[in-house]
């Protein structure tokens, strides 16, 4: 994770610009959607939480929303 606070993307993102970015800020973790830019709302993650969303993504506990 990108500590400068700077947004990161998933490296898998196709670069169309729909995509979710991260960074790391005052020891928590933002993520906003990427095509809405600087509008988006910022979603505000504890790291533990963080890592468990990112695992339940691993685990494909979200492929039902697709």
């Amino acid at each position: 994770m990108n500590e400068s606070g700077g947004w990161i993307k998933a490296s898998a993102s196709s670069g169309s610009g729909e995509c979710v970015e991260m960074r790391k800020a005052d020891q928590q973790v933002q993520v906003r959607d990427s095509k809405l830019g600087t509008s988006s709302p910022i979603h505000i993650l504890s790291p533990a939480g963080f890592a468990t969303w990112l695992q339940g993504a691993k685990n494909g506990e979200y492929d039902s929303l697709r």
